[in-house]
């Protein structure tokens, strides 16, 4: 204001931010190129698989687990219904597992 002062020109850009904003592109750039090699679709693919194997594991252990559990309150067979159809879970989400893994390739 008085001429003085370390105010620098509201018209000119600092020096420091220029250097900023060049080595923020520079840094943007390099990441680009850093991820753009990992992100192929066949990773998403083996992720979404990975996902699925391990929603048969459980859905198995669960489902056979909670069908067990109401067949015991219901007929009063504790706890033989809840092991013979948490057994039977595991069975078919093992199958299924075998079943997803044995299938055609891309």
């Amino acid at each position: 204001m008085t001429g003085k002062g370390s105010d620098p020109d509201q018209t000119s850009e600092d020096s420091r931010l220029v250097s900023f904003e060049e080595r923020l592109d520079r840094a943007e750039a390099a990441e680009a190129k850093r991820t753009a090699g990992t992100a192929s679709p066949e990773s998403d693919a083996n992720y979404r698989l990975g996902n699925r194997v391990l929603a048969e594991l459980l859905g198995g252990l669960i489902g056979g687990a909670l069908f067990g559990w109401l067949i015991d309150r219901i007929a009063g067979t504790s706890p033989w219904g809840l092991l013979g159809m948490l057994f039977m879970g595991i069975v078919v989400a093992f199958r299924n597992i075998i079943r997803i893994a044995s299938g055609p390739r891309k």
